[in-house]
């Protein structure tokens, strides 16, 4: 079974989340969109329409979307069948978190790493 396919978002925490917005667009050049993220298009010689992003987007630092984690970041992985994924992943002891999101949006689930890290999986909808 395939498991990761790429890395569908890379998400940090800020305590003051414009300042650091600016800081990133100033210096590193990231226009961010309305939404207050960005999402980096894909094109290579094997995508050439360059189907699929990567998101990169800064939460407030009191938000709790990373629980039970208390690092200040999270990546999303990109996967090709979540449950097939989270029902492996828990028969190989991993802990798993029992909900499933599932919307116009894709399939998202999340596991917590050794280390105590959640990380987001997304099965991205259909043609994306």
């Amino acid at each position: 079974m395939k498991r990761v396919t790429g890395i569908g978002g890379i998400f940090i925490k800020s305590s003051d989340p414009q300042r650091l917005r600016e800081w990133y667009r100033k210096h590193l050049g990231i226009d961010f969109e309305e939404w207050g993220g960005y999402a980096f298009r894909w094109k290579s010689g094997d995508n050439v329409a360059g189907v699929g992003t990567t998101v990169w987007t800064i939460f407030d630092g009191a938000s709790s979307y990373f629980a039970p984690s208390n690092a200040p970041f999270m990546v999303n992985y990109r996967v090709a069948d979540l449950r097939a994924l989270v029902e492996t992943l828990r028969a190989e002891g991993c802990q798993v978190m029992d909900k499933i999101d599932e919307s116009e949006y894709g399939k998202f689930g999340w596991v917590v790493d050794p280390d105590g890290n959640k990380l987001e999986l997304w099965e991205p909808p259909e043609g994306q």
